[in-house]
């Protein structure tokens, strides 16, 4: 009989959700209003603190549209955006008929090399466009080098929209993602850390932000007894059932931090012993990782490719998947500027990201550790 699925990293409910949803049932509250979304946001603004005002939204990917339109991004501006991510971190440039151009990693972090930002921006410059926005990434839960890309913007006085999608947990030098971009985006969709099932929030530095975001993602409603709308708005608020879902995953969040680190770990030990692969770790004290996902580099000299890999996985019934296709590679957006040394179009030919979810059983572990053993 074949062995149960071992998934890429699922959700994994503490049991206290129900809880919040069944108060929404009773209160009759299932939409956009309620006061678990209330209680949602003030539990995000308590654990991430530094003054933070969080509007908790419909996803992610929201976040990131109104964070462009709040730094008033318009048709035609210049948006610097991280190459090695998510498709979700660009297409919001697109909706706002922007125009992205791509900044490519630094080997420590996989995150925005601050050289080659700093390149794109005078690049910008000397065209006569100062561009209006830096969105840079904590890929796979890893901090992006925040004290010399903050340097930069804070030089050229260009703002930062900080996507911590997949870093909710992690820290730089003690300070947790999600708090040092101007605008800052996290994640809550099924695969995340903790999940909403589908869901994100906007963090912002001050509640001017938070209040304008609002008003733009219930449909720019204004304060009437009638609707009245002056401007264009979205349905971008997270419902009331889904951010009870958020409550009670935030009440596990540290245990689950710890079992993603844990299972950083687990990798750590078998991986040391294989010499063909790398794994992607912390480069130095300054880096705190929740590790939302583990992620590997098979050796060129190894003389196996990353699909015959996933294909020894795949056969054991166990999810991988390649790293993420840079944007400059995509057929979507192969065309804008792109600048850097194509780092990671090498790591996307080269990696790839292992199970990582908080429920992996020792028995799981096992099923993993033996394929690994047995790749060569």
């Amino acid at each position: 009989m074949k062995e149960q699925k071992i998934w890429l990293s699922p959700p994994h409910m503490g049991g206290s959700e129900l809880k919040y949803i069944q108060n929404a049932f009773d209160t009759n509250w299932i939409s956009q209003y309620g006061s678990n979304i209330d209680e949602f946001e003030e539990c995000l603004e308590n654990y991430l603190g530094n003054n933070s005002f969080v509007t908790a939204l419909s996803s992610g990917t929201a976040a990131i549209h109104l964070a462009l339109k709040l730094l008033n991004v318009e048709e035609g501006d210049i948006v610097i955006c991280q190459s090695f991510t998510f498709v979700a971190t660009a297409n919001p440039i697109l909706y706002l008929k922007a125009v992205p151009v791509f900044v490519d990693s630094e080997a420590d972090t996989w995150n925005m090399c601050p050289n080659a930002l700093e390149d794109a921006i005078k690049s910008s410059l000397q065209k006569g466009k100062k561009p209006k926005a830096i969105i840079t990434v904590s890929l796979y839960g890893m901090p992006f080098k925040a004290d010399e890309i903050l340097e930069i913007s804070r030089k050229y006085e260009v703002p930062v929209i900080e996507d911590s999608a997949e870093a909710l947990g992690s820290r730089y030098k003690g300070q947790l993602s999600g708090t040092f971009g101007d605008l800052s985006v996290i994640s809550f969709n099924g695969n995340k850390i903790i999940t909403t099932s589908g869901g994100g929030i906007l963090v912002s530095k001050n509640e001017d932000y938070k209040n304008r975001a609002l008003f733009l993602a219930t449909q720019a409603k204004e304060n009437k007894e009638y609707y009245s709308h002056s401007e264009q708005g979205y349905n971008y608020r997270i419902s009331n059932i889904l951010a009870g879902i958020g409550i009670g995953q935030m009440e596990i969040l540290n245990e689950r931090i710890d079992q993603k680190r844990q299972n950083h770990d687990f990798y750590r030990e078998k991986i040391a012993q294989i010499e063909n692969i790398e794994l992607f770790s912390e480069p130095d004290d300054d880096f705190y990782s929740n590790y939302w996902l583990n992620t590997i580099l098979i050796k060129k000299e190894s003389g196996t490719s990353k699909e015959e890999v996933r294909k020894k996985f795949s056969e054991n019934n166990i999810e991988t998947r390649y790293l993420w296709k840079p944007m400059h590679l995509q057929p979507l957006y192969c065309a804008y500027d792109f600048f850097g040394n194509d780092l990671s179009g090498t790591l996307f030919d080269n990696g790839l990201c292992l199970p990582s979810g908080t429920n992996l059983t020792e028995g799981c572990k096992d099923r993993i550790a033996k394929v690994l053993e047995n790749l060569w």
